[in-house]
């Protein structure tokens, strides 16, 4: 066994042997390490390549087994297809893009899970139905959509009825069903607010409208339904694929 190469990559030190970075011989480190092109070191006599020095880990790995092993929630991939692109390993390249055919099949198929459950409040002669949901979805830029067109209105005011966070996981909604003048002051009491969707302003009348109008945002924003099943009790269970 040949003895260990120091390489300092971009600031980190890796271990390796020359077998492990020869072991593609057409790959820019295959040609580095067997004379083809030049080498350059450190000040401490490790051989330096100035690039992203955390994803040559995934190189290095790959030249030692031949097979790429990433963490499940691993979100730089189009970094890592340009580092293994510059130096030029093929097969982790092709390795690289099944995985990319694969996260945009996943993204492009996505579910939409709707919980909900409602409650009854009597206030003097009125019933008034207060409706909770959660949705979930698969697919953030669907669950991005429906939060930016969703919002309450509330003693004249109108207030967004989402997150409005960067790393949105699901949107909560709560809202009552329906509101007359004579039942203004109450809803003030009781901190109620209705729900209304953009860019119409329709007031959310019931569940069954808050469901048809998801449906018409999601296809609005180039997500195609598969079917539309029934609206079963505390669950809505909705199969997109995004077309554009």
């Amino acid at each position: 066994m040949s003895e260990p190469i120091m390489l300092n990559v971009g600031g980190r030190l890796y271990t390796t042997s020359l077998m492990t970075l020869t072991r593609y011989p057409e790959s820019m480190l295959g040609s580095m390490f067997s004379g083809t092109l030049p080498t350059s070191k450190d000040l401490q006599g490790n051989y330096f390549i100035d690039r992203d020095g955390k994803m040559f880990r995934y190189i290095l790995n790959f030249l030692r087994t031949s097979h790429l092993d990433l963490p499940v929630d691993f979100q730089e991939l189009d970094l890592l297809t340009r580092e293994a692109d510059f130096f030029q390993i093929q097969p982790l390249l092709e390795a690289l893009q099944k995985i990319e055919s694969q996260v945009t099949k996943m993204e492009k198929n996505a579910m939409l899970n709707i919980i909900h459950d409602s409650q009854l409040h009597n206030v003097g002669s009125f019933t008034v139905k207060i409706v909770n949901v959660q949705i979930f979805s698969t697919s953030c830029a669907l669950l991005k959509l429906l939060d930016s067109k969703f919002y309450y209105t509330f003693n004249g005011d109108r207030l967004p009825a989402g997150t409005n966070l960067e790393d949105l996981k699901f949107i909560s909604l709560e809202w009552a069903e329906s509101n007359t003048s004579a039942m203004e002051r109450r809803y003030l009491t009781q901190n109620w607010k209705s729900l209304h969707v953009s860019p119409s302003h329709q007031q959310i009348a019931n569940l069954e409208v808050f469901v048809q109008q998801v449906l018409k945002i999601a296809v609005s924003g180039g997500f195609l339904l598969h079917s539309f099943p029934p609206i079963s009790f505390g669950t809505v269970i909705l199969h997109f694929t995004q077309y554009r």
